[in-house]
This record gives structure tokens, sequence and C-alpha cells, in this order.
């Protein structure tokens, strides 16, 4: 049965799209900006026909593909190469943006909301930066070192 573009959207399909648009964005098809506004209406989007104009102007990619790449294999793991590819080294970049922008985001609503109520609240978005910062920088730290364990087998 063919999808027709009124037939509702299920949470898996939002997430197959916004996986696709991040491969998109990692590529340099997307600016950070263009994915962000992407990403808020994949998730706003209730029908496959308004999931379809998300990526209309995008190729396609096979999301098969792309959840390899995502999860690679035991093997695979152990067989990697000496120094990340161009691929991992985008979406390392594509991530700390990311992180950068919803850090700057958040800082400056803290800012305007302290600013316009004449005092300032406790600074939360420590509990956007700090978290995901961590995350990140461990998993940017273990790439690094798992690059390096390739050298020396």
């Amino acid at each position: 049965m063919a999808l027709a573009p009124e037939m509702r959207a299920s949470d898996g399909d939002r997430e197959r799209v916004a996986a696709a648009l991040r491969e998109h964005m990692a590529e340099g098809r997307l600016t950070l900006d263009e994915f962000n506004e992407r990403l808020e209406r994949v998730y706003q989007s209730r029908t496959y026909g308004e999931l379809d104009t998300l990526t209309s102007d995008l190729p396609g990619i096979d999301l098969h593909r792309l959840q390899s790449a995502v999860e690679p294999a035991p093997q695979a793991r152990r067989a990697r190469p000496a120094r990340p590819d161009g691929r991992a080294r985008t979406g390392l970049q594509a991530a700390w943006s990311t992180w950068a922008g919803a850090v700057g985001v958040t800082w400056t609503v803290w800012l305007v909301a302290g600013l316009s109520s004449g005092h300032f609240a406790n600074p939360w978005p420590l509990w956007v930066m700090g978290p995901w910062g961590v995350i990140l920088l461990i998993s940017t730290i273990t790439g690094m070192a798992g690059g390096s364990r390739g050298r020396d087998t």
C-alpha cells in the first residue's frame, strides 16, 4: 500500500526524517539554522506529506546504510582507522556546533529575562550546557583514544 500524503506519521517516521536531516547537515547541505528550523518542523509534523516537504529539496539517503553507520558492528569498532575520516570529523563538528548554538540561545534567553525583570534568576542554562557538554567531551576524547588504539595494533 502506497503511503498517502494525508496519512498520519508515527514517531519512528519522524525519527527517520530527523536522522536524514542530521546526515544532510553533516554532509554540508544544510546550515545549522536550516537544520534546527527543519528539525523543529519535523517534530511538529503530523502527516507523511508534511514530512516529505522537509526533505523534498534534498537528495535521498539510504537510511538503512545510515543506521549501520550509527551503530557499527563490534568487528568494525576494532578495525577502526588510525585517524577519523572526514565524515566522523564533520559529525563531531556538527555536534559541537549544535551544542554551542543551543547554549547561546539559552544564555540569551536567560540574559534577556534577567534584564527585563530587573533581577537574574539562578543560571539555569548551566543545566543545558554542563551535562550535554560533558557527554560531547567524553565522546570526543574516546573517539580520539579509539583512533590511537588502532595505530598500536
